[in-house]
């Protein structure tokens, strides 16, 4: 019986052992996946120059072509249009000095590629008076409440 007894009791200490051992190569793995990732996530990584080998290294070309003189013509200006902004603010506007509401003829025209935001300021002091928010190309702002009184 003593010795069944010690027998398990080996037994049990051997688990034990393998237990351990597993579980201290289990946290090396982590610890050095983790470094791992650290590493690459953090470390420097110095950036390579990307050398374009021409001449008798590369195949024949197979589905490029030249650009003619009008589609180059044509690129050129889409790349300008794009560029350019137009805006259209009337150069009158009717404000009620007891509501501070009115109308103003702000217009953003279909041409523009971009929304805008139209802030008008007082001159003198600098204060914020109207802000519009965004006017997508195609809309107009026509009634506006002010944000400061003007009178």
């Amino acid at each position: 019986m003593k010795a069944q007894n010690l027998k398990q009791t080996e037994q049990e200490e051997l688990r034990k052992k393998r237990k351990k051992r597993l579980l201290i190569l289990l946290l090396l793995l982590l610890l050095a996946g983790g470094c791992y990732s650290l590493y690459h996530v953090l470390g420097q990584k110095p950036k390579e120059n990307v050398t374009i080998i021409s001449g008798d290294f590369l195949p024949e070309g197979k589905d490029a072509k030249k650009m003619s003189d009008k589609e180059l013509a044509k690129l050129a200006q889409q790349k300008a249009d794009n560029s350019q902004f137009n805006m259209m603010i009337g150069s009158k506007a009717k404000i009620d000095n007891q509501t501070q509401q009115g109308m103003l003829n702000i217009r953003n025209p279909q041409t523009n590629t971009y929304p805008v935001n139209v802030v008008i300021t007082d001159d003198q002091t600098g204060d914020v008076i109207y802000t519009s928010g965004a006017i997508e190309p195609g809309e107009e702002v026509s009634h506006v409440q002010l944000e400061k009184n003007i009178s």
